[in-house]
């Protein structure tokens, strides 16, 4: 199929890689501007922008698509599709009707569960057992469109939004090269009224620790905040972010170190299994904390 890609960021690259394998025309490849990073905070492509152009593809990277000039070099293109991924942007109708076929979106969770900008961490700090990825036709919503295909899997006890990330990745390469294989004969379902959740965009104030809420909220917490923005307490001033944990026996005053590195949460206790300390890489715990002797409690 002749087909414009729309995405961002790492989570894209797979799809894009996929798509390309699999033989399709990926006429424009659509991202975000490339921005300011590092210490010289020189302009950075993003990681779908370096990959389309190692592949050879023709790369747009718009500020807006609300333009009359943007939509019609969008519709010049004259796709089948659009696939798009975590790109970025409001995609103004003009831009939803130009492909023949509409355009695809692979979101990372059930729908209708957890619509909108952070499903992955919303569903790892709300406990749920699965979640998986959707190929959804858009519509003006927000993720309200109707679903060609689901695919569930389920969360690992000790599993981390960036862990999680990579495998609903994965699954979504192979699910929207399957629904594009198979596209004539799938039936869109309209999506259910009840069960609708929002994953709103996460806030830095949800990423500090209150050691008074049980483990098992301070443990999907951090794995759910893990790698970015991760969730962070102090240690003797200090600010460390924890990045992995998992819930253990242990009782005591909260946020009272009872052994490196398990902490004493308003109910029961969470081990830290990785972390990282200011200005340091990130460490397994028992790499990040040598030599170091540990204060009574962390606050």
């Amino acid at each position: 199929m002749r087909l414009i890609f729309m995405g961002t960021p790492d989570f894209s690259v797979p799809i894009l890689d996929a798509l390309h394998a699999a033989g399709h025309d990926i006429s424009a490849v659509y991202c975000q501007p490339p921005r300011p990073a590092g210490r010289g905070k020189k302009e950075r492509p993003t990681p779908v922008h370096a990959r389309a152009e190692a592949l050879g593809l023709e790369v747009r990277h718009p500020v807006s698509l609300k333009s009359p000039e943007e939509q019609a070099h969008f519709d010049d293109v004259r796709a089948d599709i659009a696939v798009v991924v975590a790109y970025g942007l409001i995609l103004p109708q003009a831009i939803l009707d130009a492909p023949t076929h509409g355009c695809l979106n692979i979101h990372a969770s059930l729908l209708p569960r957890w619509r909108g900008a952070a499903p992955i961490h919303r569903a790892i700090m709300a406990g749920d057992a699965q979640t998986g990825v959707c190929i959804m036709q858009m519509d003006a919503g927000l993720d309200t469109g109707p679903v060609l295909t689901r695919h569930a899997i389920n969360i690992g006890a000790e599993e981390t939004t960036g862990q999680l990330q990579d495998r609903l990745s994965k699954l979504g390469a192979t699910a929207i090269t399957d629904a594009l294989a198979n596209l004539a004969d799938l039936s869109p379902a309209i999506q259910p009224e009840d069960g609708i959740t929002y994953a709103h965009k996460i806030d830095k104030s949800e990423a500090r620790i209150d050691w008074t809420q049980p483990a098992s909220t301070i443990d999907r917490q951090i794995r759910g905040l893990s790698p970015f923005p991760g969730a962070w307490c102090e240690m003797a001033g200090e600010r460390l972010k924890l990045l992995g944990s998992q819930v253990v026996t242990g009782q005591g005053i909260p946020g009272t170190v009872l052994s490196p590195l398990t902490v004493a949460c308003g109910d029961g206790a969470i081990e830290v299994t990785r972390l990282q300390r200011a200005g340091k890489q990130a460490m397994d715990t028992g790499d990040a904390l040598r030599g170091i002797t540990l204060p009574d409690r962390l606050d």
